[in-house]
């Protein structure tokens, strides 16, 4: 079977969408499902088999990020999807619609993941304009284009359900993206302090993310504040980088932190992650906007203790109370919990264990053939449909 899976975002611009699309690649792979790509160009990719660049403009206020030229990737799309039985949307933008009339074109199924909560991160970008105005356009705009397709894969209960309320009525099947467990839970972690000038016994909590507004790291360095207070030892890495960026670091000059917070940039995924995950003692995540929240399972994989907010997406994974601690949505308790663990690390040596075992449950390899099944129902479906339809037409 041969997939198309077509994206507005692709490595090396690191965020969720890449790192799902990685993931799931490769698993299907194992599935006996060839995967290719049609995605961003951002200068200097070396060429790589099964996947197609496609020439953009950098996104204003956002230079990570690429505006795909319309043309070019209806075209690219068009072609790429010859010999394909499926194309598999990932993101919203030109992407979906050039995804869309390919497949309608050329007569294949079509499905989206629905990856971001875009009515609760707009009016960060676009803050001139009424909050509740983005709010209703992003719900108007997710319906039109969910109901164009003929499923849609949710990485969450809550986000399936955000979907419904909505209006969406196309298919929804909640698939959260796996883990590839032999990545994590093998980094060096005193390798990783040594390179950074962190001192052995130094407490470390750790966040890992795109640095934008939505992922509200602000709130983590008010919660860091409170943490300082009865350990002031305390180090915070943000590992990432993002539109937020400038304004987080006046925060921390401002609230004269400067010392307890290091901002990283991108870490290798390969490498440098895993090592910045076995080098911590805790992950933070204050995220009320998440589909998923892949992150914390990639830090629980690595045997990390999470401390977070169930939000959205996250509760899926948080509400089994599993390696993890939630301390409610207000910073002063949310840095009294980490205050409190940071403090207590030995005590805290079940949550390590426990985080290492539920990540299992979450692995790449599950995920993936979960996916492929749910590709050969489609293709079944949308073949049995078709058949239907010229046998009604010969009447």
């Amino acid at each position: 079977m041969r997939v198309l899976m077509v994206s507005d975002v692709y490595f090396p611009r690191v965020n969720g969408v890449s790192t799902s699309i990685e993931t799931f690649r490769g698993g299907l792979a194992a599935e006996g499902v060839d995967v290719r790509l049609v995605v961003p160009a951002y200068g200097g990719e070396a060429p790589l088999a099964g996947i197609r660049r496609v020439p953009g403009r950098p996104v204003p206020g956002d230079a990570e990020d690429r505006f795909v030229r319309w043309r070019a990737m209806h075209r690219a799309v068009a072609e790429a999807a010859e010999g394909c039985d499926l194309i598999h949307v990932q993101t919203p933008f030109v992407a979906h619609y050039a995804g869309l009339a390919a497949a309608r074109g050329a007569g294949l199924p079509v499905l989206a993941t629905y990856h971001t909560l875009f009515e609760e991160y707009l009016h960060h970008y676009a803050p001139v304009l009424p909050a509740a105005l983005l709010r209703a356009a992003a719900r108007r705009i997710s319906r039109r284009q969910c109901n164009a397709l003929d499923g849609v894969v949710v990485p969450s209960t809550a986000m399936r359900d955000r979907l419904a309320d909505y209006g969406v009525t196309a298919p929804m099947h909640v698939l959260p993206t796996g883990i590839p467990l032999q990545r994590f839970g093998s980094g060096d972690g005193e390798a990783f302090r040594a390179r950074h000038g962190i001192r052995p016994e130094r407490p470390v909590a750790l966040f890992v993310g795109r640095v934008a507004h939505e992922k509200n790291i602000d709130f983590l360095l008010r919660a860091l504040q409170v943490t300082l207070r009865s350990t002031p030892e305390a180090l915070l890495l943000v590992t990432g980088e993002g539109p937020a960026l400038p304004a987080l670091r006046a925060q921390v000059e401002a609230a004269g932190i400067a010392g307890s917070v290091r901002f990283l940039g991108y870490l290798d995924r390969q490498k440098d992650l895993p090592d910045c995950y076995a080098a911590a003692d805790v992950f933070v995540f204050a995220s009320r906007t998440e589909t998923q929240g892949l992150v914390l399972l990639e830090a629980m994989a690595s045997g990390l203790p999470v401390i977070a907010l169930s939000a959205m997406g996250t509760s899926d994974i948080l509400d089994a109370g599993r390696g993890c601690l939630v301390p409610p949505d207000d910073f002063t308790a949310f840095g009294q919990t980490l205050a409190h663990f940071l403090a207590h690390r030995p005590v805290w040596g079940h949550l390590q264990r426990e985080a290492r075992e539920y990540a299992r449950e979450w692995s790449d390899a599950a995920m993936a053939e979960r996916l492929a099944s749910l590709y050969r129902e489609l293709r079944r479906s949308h073949r049995a449909a078709h058949l239907e339809r010229l046998a009604i037409g010969g009447i």
